[in-house]
């Protein structure tokens, strides 16, 4: 009897390792999606900054998400869609984009501000982005055309 709790407790300990074992690596994901500036900086920042497509796809619409990877690196996505080039970059949010999320509650206009440097050369930017609410979480739906 002692013999065949010695084995069950090793093959429950051992199930509990092999599932703590298969958790989801969080690094690949961007996870705070509930607020709709976070979630686009947080996108920006991924692909700029980070250098890492799939964190910054992990935060998109399927369309726009499969359109990303299939760049595969972050200076192809930068260069075919954003027509932006950074080696280093800071992002900020536009403060009035949260007056324009209240009037829309499922979806947000938000305007970026993109100041950094590209060969020692600095840049400055704005993009607009459509970013849309599913089941509480926030996700970029489209890039928007050039406001200015």
């Amino acid at each position: 009897m002692h013999y065949l709790k010695t084995i069950l407790s090793s093959l429950l300990l051992c199930a509990v390792f092999l599932l703590a074992g298969c958790g989801g690596d969080d690094s690949q994901r961007i996870t705070t999606v509930d607020n709709p500036e976070t979630v686009a900086i947080a996108f920006f920042d991924a692909l700029y900054n980070e250098r890492n497509v799939e964190k910054a796809a992990s935060v998109c619409s399927p369309k726009l998400a499969r359109l990303i990877l299939h760049y595969r690196s972050p200076s192809a996505v930068a260069r075919h869609l954003f027509n932006m080039s950074y080696d280093k970059v800071k992002i900020t949010p536009d403060s009035s984009g949260v007056k324009v999320r209240e009037q829309f509650k499922g979806n947000a206009r938000i305007t970026l501000y993109f100041d950094g440097y590209y060969q020692e050369k600095r840049i400055k930017d704005v993009k607009l982005l459509s970013i849309t609410q599913r089941d509480g979480k926030w996700f970029i739906d489209k890039i928007l055309k050039d406001p200015f």
